[in-house]
């Protein structure tokens, strides 16, 4: 590893988006270890790319872009991040302008001062600027995954989040798998800490998913977890000679 920490952003067609993500993002860059940026288009179809590459010339130089060729969803996106990250922490966040990139500051040192070498912390979302119908079914998708699964986490598909790279990789990759990671690094022994974090409305676009998609693929996916949980056996202790 050659970073202390890996900055993931995804994006679809988030065109108009780009520069003011990244400008916030530069601006909070000194305050944080030594990091990398990564973005990934997951199979864009406007002009996100070339906004991407127009930031890599003028603002972050060092900004590392990879693109699918199609689109694979966000956990993909995240996966095809992480796995090229150089990072020994991963920190994500979505492209929208939802997310204020400050506060990756206080959960980063949120997660210093604790005294575990792994840890999640998520940035929970406690007052969302999203329309009723949206913030009714998140609170309710949320609620259930939280009574299913006991992960303990109010907002578990937050997209503000720090976890170390080794631990996210440890864990079987799906799509809708970022929608699960505190249950997931739970059961592999990882603690959970929440820390309120500030949420916006989107910048400019509109949301990619409808309330009726997520609804349908959030209960099927988690079905599929609570039988995956159901199904892994993790030793407490391992004991070399």
């Amino acid at each position: 590893m050659t970073h202390k920490l890996s900055i993931v952003v995804t994006v679809l067609n988030e065109a108009d988006n780009v520069l003011p993500v990244c400008q916030e993002i530069a601006a909070v860059l000194p305050d944080l270890p030594d990091a990398e940026v990564i973005f990934v288009d997951d199979g864009s179809t406007d002009g996100t790319m070339e906004q991407l590459l127009a930031v890599k010339k003028t603002l972050l130089p060092k900004l590392l872009i990879l693109s699918h060729d199609r689109r694979c969803g966000k956990s993909q996106a995240l996966v095809t991040a992480i796995k090229a990250a150089k990072g020994e922490w991963i920190a994500t966040m979505d492209g929208d302008g939802q997310d204020d990139p400050k506060d990756l500051i206080a959960m980063w040192e949120k997660s210093e001062r604790h005294s575990d070498s792994s840890v999640l912390v998520v940035g929970v979302r406690l007052n969302r600027n999203d329309n009723f119908s949206r913030r009714f079914a998140t609170r309710f998708a949320n609620g259930l995954r939280r009574f299913l699964l006991k992960d303990g986490c109010v907002d578990t598909g937050a997209p503000l989040k720090i976890f170390r790279r080794d631990d996210f990789m440890a864990l079987p990759h799906f799509e809708g798998v970022h929608r699960f990671i505190p249950a997931l690094l739970q059961h592999r022994g990882v603690p959970l800490l929440c820390y309120a974090v500030h949420h916006r409305q989107r910048l400019n676009g509109f949301s990619k998913y409808t309330n009726l998609n997520r609804a349908l693929l959030g209960i099927r996916d988690l079905l599929g977890v609570m039988w995956l949980l159901n199904r892994i056996r993790l030793p407490k202790k391992i004991t070399k000679y």
